[in-house]
């Protein structure tokens, strides 16, 4: 185990401080989990470039020449824009679906 000495802004440390106490951990430990955190997001993120690039695209064109031509399970179809199918409308926000359900007296035409 090593020291590190660690300068913090006033208003940071007071929050890390505040999340340490409602997790039930000392700050030592909270700053520890958040490195560790943001170590294995990097360590992911190229671990998955590295294997992006030894991709062989022809392969993966060949592999998905073998799957058949069905429609998607309910749920996984693509929505490109806002819609309404049988009196449910999916809204597309930020990559996330949302699902409302509307009554025909809501419709305003």
């Amino acid at each position: 185990m090593s020291v590190l000495s660690l300068w913090l802004p006033d208003s940071l440390h007071r929050k890390v401080r505040e999340l340490a106490a409602k997790e039930s951990v000392s700050i030592n430990q909270f700053i520890t989990i958040a490195v560790a955190e943001k170590m294995s997001a990097l360590l992911t993120e190229e671990y998955l470039e590295e294997r992006a690039r030894r991709a062989d695209p022809a392969a993966v064109d060949r592999i998905l020449a073998r799957v058949p031509d069905a429609p998607p399970v309910p749920g996984d179809e693509v929505i490109s824009q806002v819609g309404l199918v049988e009196g449910v409308t999916r809204a597309c926000s930020g990559g996330s679906y949302r699902r409302i359900t509307l009554r025909e007296s809501d419709l305003l035409f």
